[in-house]
C-alpha cells in the first residue's frame, strides 16, 4: 500500500499526481517545514481571498451547469474603460487572483472593471459530468461568462494555466470576437500543447500512465477512500505543495496555505476528470486566432508544471507578443511575484485599450 499512499498524498498536489520518490525525502525534513510554516509572515494582516465583490451572480453555461461570477467596479467609481476577465487553472478556484483583484481596480487610466469566475466543478461553482469536463467545455463556458457579463465594450482576457486553455479553446472556437472585442491577452504559466512532454507533469498527466489511470479508477470506486487517504497528508503534503507550486525564494506560507485550501477544496473526483482533457490539450493552431489582439505571453522559468518553454513555443507562434521570463518564479507566478505581473497586467491593458467607451454587464 505504501506506493499507493505517496500517489494519494501526491494527488493533493497542485495536479493531483503522484511522485514515488519524493516523499521519503519529504518526510525526513518535516521538522524543517514545521519551521516554515510558523515563520513570520509578510502576508500575515492580508485578507487573502477574502475580498468581497460589487456583485455576485450565477451564470449558466450551455449544459445548465451553474457558474459563480464576481464583478469588480474601478474603485474610484467611475465608468469602466474595459472589462479584465480573470480565468484561473486546474484545481485552483478564483481566490488565486487575490492581487490582481485587490489591484487592477485601484487604476484610473483607464478604469478597470473586473470579472472572475469559478471554473466548472472547482470552488463555488457547480459539478459537471465526466463527459463535459473538456477543454473544449471550459470555452464555452467562458463565452457564456462574456455573454452574462460582459455583453458591451472591450474585454481584455486573462489565464493561469487551465485557464489560458479555455482562452485559446475560446479563439478556437470564436476567432471572431477576437477580433471584434477581445483586444488583449494574457497566457500566464500556460501551454498550448504537449504539456507531458517537459517537466514533472510528463508522467503524472499521460492518459498512458497506470498509476495515473489506477488513481483515476480507484477514484471512481473508492472515492472516500482516497479523500481519506488525501487528508492525512500533513506536513508532507503542505511541503509538496509549496514545492510544486512556487519557485526556490523564499515564499510566504499563507500562500502554500491558500493554495492547500483550493486544492483540498478539488474532490478526486474532479482531478481526474480533467486528466484526460490536459492531457490530450493540443491547440497550438488556435494562437491564430490571438494575432488581432495585444498578447503577453508570461511565465516563471522556476515552473515545474508548465516550464517556461511552453511559453516560448506559444510566443514563437506570436511573434509581435510580449514574452516575459520571471527569473526564480514557478507555476503559481501571480501569486508569488504578483507586483511583477500586475505591473505587466496594467502595461497591457494601457497599450491595448480603445478609446473611452463605458462598458456595462448587459
Amino acid at each position: 500500500m505504501k506506493p499507493l499512499w505517496q500517489a494519494l498524498a501526491w494527488t493533493t498536489g497542485v495536479l493531483g499526481a503522484a511522485v514515488t520518490g519524493a516523499a521519503v525525502g519529504v518526510a525526513a525534513r518535516s521538522s524543517r517545514i514545521a519551521t516554515q510554516r510558523k515563520a513570520d509572515d509578510p502576508l500575515a494582516d492580508e485578507p487573502l481571498g477574502a475580498l468581497k465583490p460589487d456583485r455576485q451572480s450565477t451564470v449558466a453555461a450551455d449544459d445548465g451547469v451553474p457558474l459563480v461570477v464576481e464583478e469588480i467596479k474601478p474603485s474610484d467609481g467611475g465608468h469602466a474603460d474595459l472589462t479584465v476577465v480573470l480565468v484561473h487553472g486546474y484545481t485552483l478556484d478564483a481566490r488565486c487572483w487575490h492581487f490582481q483583484r485587490r489591484d487592477l481596480p485601484k487604476l484610473t487610466d483607464p478604469r478597470v472593471r473586473l470579472v472572475q469566475y469559478d471554473q466548472r466543478s472547482h470552488g463555488r461553482s457547480g459539478r459537471s459530468s465526466k463527459k463535459r469536463s473538456t477543454i473544449e467545455q471550459l470555452g464555452r463556458d467562458l463565452d457564456a461568462v462574456l455573454r452574462a457579463t460582459a455583453s458591451r465594450g472591450p474585454v481584455v482576457l486573462v489565464g493561469h494555466s487551465m485557464g489560458g486553455m479555455a482562452i485559446m479553446a475560446l479563439a478556437e472556437r470564436q476567432p471572431r470576437l477576437f477580433r471584434d472585442r477581445v483586444c488583449a491577452v494574457a497566457l500566464i504559466g500556460t501551454s498550448a500543447g504537449e504539456i507531458g512532454a517537459s517537466g514533472l507533469a510528463r508522467p503524472w498527466l499521460s492518459k498512458h500512465n497506470p498509476l495515473t489511470r489506477g488513481l483515476a479508477l480507484l477514484a471512481g470506486i473508492q472515492p472516500g477512500l482516497v479523500e481519506r487517504a488525501r487528508s492525512t497528508g500533513g506536513q508532507l503534503t503542505w511541503s509538496i505543495i509549496r514545492g510544486l507550486a512556487f519557485g526556490d525564494g523564499s515564499v510566504p506560507p499563507k500562500l502554500v496555505d491558500l493554495m492547500a485550501d483550493m486544492i483540498g477544496a478539488t474532490s478526486i473526483e474532479v482531478v481526474t476528470d480533467f486528466l484526460d482533457t490536459i492531457g490530450s490539450h493540443d491547440r497550438k493552431a488556435a494562437l491564430a486566432g490571438l494575432r488581432h489582439c495585444e498578447v503577453l505571453v508570461l511565465g516563471g522559468d522556476a515552473d515545474r508544471l508548465t516550464p517556461f518553454s511552453h511559453a516560448e513555443v506559444i510566443a514563437a507562434e506570436l511573434p509581435e507578443a510580449e514574452l516575459v521570463r520571471v527569473e526564480g518564479a514557478g507555476h503559481m507566478v501571480m501569486m508569488e511575484r504578483h507586483e511583477l505581473v500586475t505591473e505587466h497586467l496594467v502595461a497591457l491593458v494601457r497599450r491595448s485599450a480603445p478609446g473611452k467607451e463605458e462598458v456595462t454587464g448587459s
